[in-house]
């Protein structure tokens, strides 16, 4: 698993860097796991990207379900839940103190690594 973050603009949707993510990345991943805010702008860019969305459709969209690995989802999602709780306990990175989002970004590389080693994910 690897990770990789993008610093946008407070007021903006996780959902419009999802593409630059992906194409910033060193190595294209082969399956994405999202939840599912992310259904319905990017399954169709995945798939051109090479890249298996396993992402559930939003009920809410009325459209039926693709199918995708829910065992599988659930692990994942999990530990996503569970970085961005102990994230949280970095204050500094929380309240975004910092002006330059280089800086910023720096930071919470740090606590990312500090995560990683403390809890092995």
């Amino acid at each position: 698993m690897t990770l990789s973050m993008i610093i946008g603009l407070g007021d903006e949707h996780d959902s419009k860097k999802l593409v630059e993510l992906i194409r910033g990345l060193c190595e294209k991943p082969r399956q994405l796991y999202a939840d599912s805010t992310y259904d319905i702008e990017f399954i169709g860019g995945l798939e051109s990207m090479s890249v298996e969305p396993n992402i559930p459709m939003n009920p809410r969209n009325g459209r039926r379900q693709r199918p995708y690995n829910i065992e599988l989802y659930k692990k994942i999602m999990s530990a996503v839940e569970r970085f961005s709780g102990w994230i949280k306990n970095f204050r500094r990175i929380i309240l975004r103190y910092e002006k330059l989002a280089s800086t910023y970004k720096a930071l919470a590389t740090i606590a990312s690594i500090i995560i990683h080693l403390r809890y092995r994910i």
